[in-house]
């Protein structure tokens, strides 16, 4: 009679020992920190290992927002509290430069995830050439770690880099829509200037006129659209995109100063059928 009573009470015990090693292994958060996150690459040196994540599990060419983690190598515990800056540099046969970006800060509502992001405006077609610093400070101790990167080509220009008529040079790199629809869409860009090779600054008060085509259907427009106007509040323009059906779609652009000089860019007609100064989208 008292075997019966034995093995439920082991079970139950076994239950709540389990529950308890879950609940307190590595220090880490109770909930998912990484839900809608994949992981890219980890950057490793002697004491940390820098997890990289971001929504597709791969580098693009264009705007890209990048999740972070800092894993203590020796206690397999993840940093919660951490000052960090990162430099993107691409190498090219006879220069290297960077690209625009904003460094990694803690994640709103999450414990040890960090976000910023990295415009990439060009790539090797086998995803070659960049390369990511990491430094950062814990407890005020200084850290560095350095690898290699893949960066892909997108299949669509969602990012250009252009000359202006002032001679100084521009990056335009689209930020939303994500999943366009049939319809008003929010477009978001981001407009940078390049101070020097590794330097880009968000550029402020600047406009950009919209006039979205559609190649394959007689280059026709759509209605509804706005100029890109800045948004000071996270430095980024924003306009809206009407898509009148799906398909293959030119945003037509025209890169104007704050006093409405146009920088780069022309508009549509019959004669010219595409601005030198555009981004693509298809769905």
């Amino acid at each position: 009679m008292k075997l019966k009573f034995i093995i439920p009470a082991l079970f139950i015990a076994l239950l709540f020992s389990a529950c308890s090693e879950d609940d307190t292994t590595n220090d880490t958060p109770t909930f998912n920190e990484l839900t809608g996150l994949n992981k890219v690459q980890d950057l490793t040196n002697s004491t940390h290992t820098i997890e990289l994540y971001n929504a597709t599990g791969r580098f693009y060419t264009g705007y890209n927002e990048i999740s972070l983690r800092i894993k203590d190598n020796a206690t397999n515990s993840y940093v919660k509290n951490a000052a960090i800056t990162w430099m993107p540099v691409m190498q090219m046969p006879t220069m290297q430069h960077s690209c625009p970006k904003t460094n990694p800060v803690k994640a709103l509502g999450k414990e040890t995830v960090y976000t910023g992001n990295i415009v990439y405006q060009m790539a090797f077609t086998d995803g070659s050439g960049w390369s990511l610093t990491v430094n950062y400070t814990i407890n005020g101790m200084d850290y560095t770690v350095t690898a290699p990167i893949t960066v892909m080509q997108s299949s669509k220009q969602n990012v250009a880099s252009v000359l202006g008529s002032d001679n100084k040079r521009y990056v335009v790199a689209m930020i939303a829509p994500k999943n366009p629809i049939i319809g008003n869409n929010e477009l978001v860009v981001g407009l940078y200037q390049m101070e020097n090779m590794m330097t880009f600054s968000e550029v402020p008060d600047y406009s950009l006129t919209l006039d979205p085509r559609m190649p394959g259907m007689g280059n026709h427009s759509s209605p509804n659209n706005t100029s890109l106007v800045f948004n000071s509040a996270d430095k980024q323009y924003y306009a809206n995109l009407s898509l009148t059906m799906t398909g293959y779609w030119v945003l037509n652009l025209q890169l104007l100063d704050s006093e409405g000089n146009v920088l780069k860019g022309e508009p549509v007609t019959l004669e010219n059928t595409q601005s030198s100064l555009y981004l693509e989208l298809e769905f």
